[in-house]
């Protein structure tokens, strides 16, 4: 039998931890956007979708799909971004990939018991060493803006930058 105060404690601490897992994915979207705005957006929804499925779970729904199906193509994603962007060091990319690679390891059942507690560990040291790089080091900033302002060139998106306005051009025939 489980003690209730146990139990309700264990919910809310997971509730919380998921209202966290949200907020450190829109951070993630907002961060890698200038590198591709799109694999951005696409991690952020694998990324949601994981948490609504975790979510389920603490309102006692229980689902046959486990988080980590959508948690691991978020880290091999993440992981990407970090290796193509120029403002974190690439080792952490690696890790990241790694650890995605590893949580769709994990998925497998007839995985041996010691290679499924390595996957473990593999992801924990990944999101970790990313966890502490960001609180510790941060990102480099001067190298983000430079990454954003490329991602919002006119070149990108169609528009004609301020210097090519058409004040003094004659208008198309």
């Amino acid at each position: 039998m489980v003690n209730n105060g146990l139990a309700q404690s264990g919910n809310f601490t997971n509730v919380i931890s998921t209202l966290l897992y949200v907020v450190v994915t829109l951070l993630f979207y907002s961060l890698f956007k200038p590198v591709s705005k799109s694999l951005s957006l696409l991690a952020a929804l694998l990324s949601l979708t994981g948490c609504v499925i975790m979510s389920l779970g603490l309102i006692h729904i229980t689902s046959s799909i486990s988080p980590l199906l959508f948690f691991g193509p978020f880290c091999l994603l993440l992981g990407y971004l970090i290796l193509k962007s120029s403002f974190l060091p690439r080792f952490l990319g690696v890790l990241m990939v790694l650890a995605g690679l590893g949580w769709l390891v994990y998925l497998i059942p007839a995985l041996p018991h010691l290679l499924s507690i390595a996957t473990m560990v593999l992801g924990f040291l990944a999101e970790l060493s990313l966890c502490l790089w960001l609180l510790v080091m941060g990102v480099n900033v001067e190298r983000w803006k430079k990454q954003a302002s490329v991602a919002k060139s006119p070149l990108l998106t169609g528009e004609p930058s301020p210097a090519e306005g058409t004040v003094g051009k004659p208008a198309p025939r």
